[in-house]
């Protein structure tokens, strides 16, 4: 009698007894709202991640892009460049600020904005450009930085998924006037939700202070008209435990990469993670590009026949989404179009074991060669 393998899933979250320990503590202490451990745990992540730069915790990633672009004085009339090849929230926290997001192309290599494409798209409206440091892989920060120098427009990153993630030795975060880190559970590290945003400026710190506490510092002394974006003491407490974890994390993360990149090596039709010379890629997504018209039979077919689970990030371009595409009408963007048909993103989260990683190898070279 056979025993079917247990699935693989292609996240997993890592919560352990050391965070419940964290919760119930602050449970215990009758503080839960925004306290002292949501104040600790911005001064622990700036240090541990972005250089000691003055951090401010809100309640999701989400929320610290909107209010970062707020906070720098994004509004109506102004224009955004963003990808088009990402998560939604990076359109979405433009287009709430009353500001147009632009979309552009990405490079093929690390799927992140093309240079090239953001000075094209430049314009007199052009207040800044939000690129992503998608899958774990900093986008060009150099190139970009530069670009935007000599157009003196500003440089905001979306670095929800790359913690721990540099370029030319310099850490992610530490490039734009703010940067946006995700706490969600599936992240490299999770406070269980919530978002960080990392600031250049003590100014541009204290605009997403008051813009996520109601427009106050001091209470009932409104200063702006805000929001409630507060983090809880609870998930702050569960967010500094697993800073504790999240490097032994990633060095797991970038071990399970290797071993995929030199199993798949070989397999016709799989195209590897590129990591582009002076990056440190943190492998939130471990992302292969396989033909568009076979894809969803590979995906169907390692989760039927070797129960392996894989996800497509992002199958739908943001500037053809419903809610997105009156920004673009008529926007044709090929390296994106391309991606979105032919991304398939396999496990790399550190719970997995020699055995899953093994499995993972097998079923993508049987199917591939089924297909074959």
């Amino acid at each position: 009698m056979s025993t079917e393998p247990e699935f693989i899933p292609p996240a997993r979250p890592l919560i352990g007894d050391e965070e419940r320990e964290a919760v119930d503590r602050v449970l215990r202490s009758g503080m839960i709202a925004q306290g002292p451990e949501v104040a600790a745990f911005e001064r622990e992540f700036a240090d541990h991640f972005v250089q000691g730069r003055e951090t401010v915790a809100v309640n999701s990633g989400t929320s610290g892009q909107h209010l970062g672009l707020l906070a720098a004085g994004v509004g109506p009339g102004d224009e955004v460049i963003v990808p088009s090849f990402t998560f939604a929230a990076t359109g979405n926290s433009v287009a709430l600020t009353g500001a147009t997001p632009v979309f552009v192309d990405i490079e093929p290599e690390t799927f992140t904005l093309d240079p090239e494409a953001v000075r094209a798209a430049i314009t007199p409206r052009t207040k800044g450009v939000m690129p992503v440091h998608l899958y774990g892989h900093p986008f060009l920060a150099d190139e970009i930085g530069a670009i935007a120098r000599d157009a003196g427009i500003a440089v905001y990153e979306d670095a929800a998924q790359a913690h721990g993630a540099s370029w030319k030795g310099q850490p992610v975060g530490t490039f734009g006037d703010f940067a946006m880190f995700s706490l969600y559970p599936t992240k490299n590290m999770t406070a269980g939700e919530g978002g960080m945003v990392t600031c250049a400026t003590p100014e541009l710190a204290r605009g997403v202070r008051l813009l996520r506490n109601q427009g106050m510092e001091t209470q009932y002394e409104n200063e702006v008209v805000g929001f409630n974006a507060r983090m809880t003491d609870i998930h702050a407490a569960i967010g500094r435990v697993q800073l504790t974890k999240v490097d032994a994390w990633t060095a797991k993360r970038q071990e399970n990469a290797a071993f995929l990149n030199e199993g798949l090596a070989g397999v016709d039709g799989v195209l590897t993670p590129v990591v582009r010379d002076g990056a440190v890629h943190v492998y939130h997504q471990y992302t292969i590009r396989v033909a568009a018209g076979e894809r969803d039979r590979i995906r169907t077919a390692l989760k039927d026949e070797h129960n392996v689970g894989s996800g497509v990030y992002y199958p739908i371009p943001n500037h053809r989404l419903p809610s997105l595409a009156h920004f673009a009408p008529g926007l044709e963007l090929p390296e994106t179009e391309r991606a979105a048909s032919e991304v398939l993103s396999l496990p790399v989260h550190p719970a997995l074991t020699a055995v899953d990683l093994d499995r993972i190898v097998a079923g993508v070279t049987a199917v591939l060669g089924a297909g074959s």
